[in-house]
């Protein structure tokens, strides 16, 4: 789509930090138009590229920003969040019982290895992803009592783990200004 034409839902913008690294990959670091316009006004992001549409006030037009950078660089977290979107993700989308992957239409729910009735808790060590047959057949047992085992054993991942899992599940739309800047830390083909 001519980005002209399109909607301006549509033109986010990719958020760098200073170091032109995004502040996160995993949900992908974007902003509506409308905090981008604000953040330029308030000087407090430079312009690194921009869509081919504009848009404009009796008194003022501007090319919409596709790619900006923080002119204040932020520290990133050491530790990613445990989210459910996280666990998925270190888990790359696969039941960790029996392989089934969301790609294959699969749901996705998560699963305390030990159970919380046994004293498991909520934590990157206990949780893994599982299938909805996979949840349901483990039940409240441990995986040894219900004859089940586990692909990978749960652990805490670095937020660079993530960022190697996550390259394998880019969003659904990627803005060809926003390539540069994704995957710096690539291995280039010879």
């Amino acid at each position: 789509m001519n980005a002209a034409m399109m909607p301006l839902e549509r033109c986010q913008a990719l958020v760098l930090n200073a170091d032109y690294q995004p502040l996160s990959y995993f949900p992908l670091s974007l902003w509506n138009w409308q905090t981008v316009v604000k953040a330029v006004f308030l000087d407090r992001v430079n312009i690194v590229s921009e869509y081919d549409r504009v848009i404009s006030s009796p008194s003022f037009e501007m090319r919409l920003p596709s790619v900006i950078s923080l002119k204040k660089y932020i520290k990133p977290s050491r530790n990613p969040a445990f989210t459910r979107f996280n666990l998925f993700l270190r888990d790359q989308f696969t039941c960790q019982y029996c392989g089934a992957e969301q790609d294959d239409g699969v749901e996705l729910t998560f699963d305390h290895v030990t159970p919380r009735a046994y004293g498991g808790r909520t934590t990157w060590q206990n949780v893994i992803a599982a299938c909805a047959p996979c949840n349901l057949a483990k039940g409240g047992r441990t995986p040894r009592e219900a004859h089940m085992s586990l692909l990978s054993h749960p652990e805490q991942p670095s937020v660079q783990q993530l960022q190697q899992n996550g390259r394998r599940f880019p969003p659904n739309y990627l803005h060809e200004s926003w390539r540069d800047y994704l995957y710096w830390d690539s291995e280039l083909e010879p």
